[in-house]
């Protein structure tokens, strides 16, 4: 009996109040960021209908697209890795899905499978190289950047003499696979909401009586999917715990058996694939393939996944937060068009979301760490 006050006192089994166990969640940033936004605009634009059915659907649309990159920057970031190339990967394997099912007239789920193969494995040629040679992979992918752009440009410039193909939507004409990428689901559910009166319906003109949102493209489904599985794999598996392992002391993580390399490559293929889903479902939704296309996503995804709480040197992070840091986005993006405000600000908001993210960030990290 003597020896329970001791017990009672042991670091092991201190209780940590609900407060701070709410103040180390990698989400708080996101939740507070998200909560900030949706009230601002309600306020300031709430009246312009950017909120009614129409408007929901382009900022969730526009969201769902910085979530798909998001969800692989995050697992490779909390891995202690960065991926400079995602931007380049989604223009390099829009044009290859062109090269392929227009230029070379393949068939699109073939064009399609063939590209996701080769980004996937340019994913594993950089993870190899970081883990090889022990190199940043800040330097490796932005040499991995230069290389696909690059690549990106020369091949159509070389085969098609321009750096815009077209034709991809009626190159996707009954293709079996090209709908998971490019379709809209759900369509009859908006037909009775619009005939309900629950959404508004187009009034005059070929498209009278239809419903303003016909559905949900599948780009929102994918970001939904990756997402879960992401949130899935890192919470709820013990290649989760390999992850935060990793990112938090790859030597320690060694010495308890877990396959540091294996996983980073792993998480570079993975970042390399959401790339690849993003640029797929953008050429099917505008029909066309462009060599300057992803420029800068890159930066957005980090910017997203460090507004959702994880940290710059790796090992803290979440795949919820990371969405919340997209979905700020994409309503502050089209929130500023609806507010008729300038939407060159937006780039302005970038770094200032940034630079606040990161320092608490910081604030954090020390308290989790008792720094000083």
């Amino acid at each position: 009996m003597a020896d329970t006050p001791q017990a009672a006192l042991d670091e092991r089994v201190k209780e940590i109040s609900p407060l701070r166990r709410a103040l180390i969640r990698p989400e708080l940033g996101g939740i507070i960021g998200t909560v900030a936004v949706f009230t601002f605009f309600a306020l300031l634009a709430g009246s312009s209908g950017m909120f009614n059915a129409q408007g929901i659907m382009n900022w969730s649309t526009v969201s769902a697209q910085f979530m798909i990159i998001a969800v692989g920057a995050c697992l490779l970031m909390i891995a202690g890795e960065f991926d400079l190339s995602v931007g380049s990967m989604i223009g390099f394997a829009g044009m290859m899905v062109a090269i392929f099912g227009v230029t070379l007239g393949w068939p699109m789920w073939v064009a399609i499978l063939v590209t996701f193969a080769i980004c996937v494995a340019f994913g594993a040629l950089n993870g190899v190289i970081v883990v090889r040679t022990g190199l940043p992979s800040f330097i490796v992918t932005l040499a991995t950047l230069f290389i696909l752009r690059g690549f990106t440009i020369f091949i159509p410039q070389t085969i098609e003499r321009k750096t815009i193909i077209g034709g991809i939507r009626e190159a996707a004409e009954g293709d079996w696979l090209a709908p998971l990428f490019g379709a809209k689901v759900f369509g009859s559910v908006f037909q009775w909401l619009g005939d309900a009166g629950i959404i508004g319906v187009f009034e005059r003109g070929n498209r009278a009586g239809q419903p303003v949102v016909d559905g949900i493209p599948m780009l929102i489904l994918w970001a939904v999917g990756l997402i879960i599985f992401g949130h899935v794999l890192l919470t709820r598996t013990r290649f989760g715990n390999w992850i935060f392992a990793v990112g938090g002391d790859a030597q320690a993580a060694r010495y308890t058996g877990v396959p540091v390399d294996s996983v980073k490559i792993l998480m570079f293929m993975f970042t390399a694939f959401c790339a690849t889903v993003f640029a797929v479902c953008q050429v099917m939704e505008f029909g066309s393939a462009g060599a300057d296309r992803g420029l800068l996503k890159e930066f957005e995804a980090i910017i997203a996944v460090v507004i959702g709480g994880a940290l710059l040197t790796g090992g803290y992070g979440s795949v919820i937060g990371a969405a919340l840091g997209a979905l700020i986005f994409g309503v502050v993006q089209q929130g500023l068009f609806f507010a008729n405000v300038e939407s060159s600000l937006f780039r302005v908001f970038l770094g200032v979301i940034l630079l606040l993210a990161v320092i608490l960030n910081t604030y954090i990290r020390r308290i989790i760490t008792g720094e000083r």
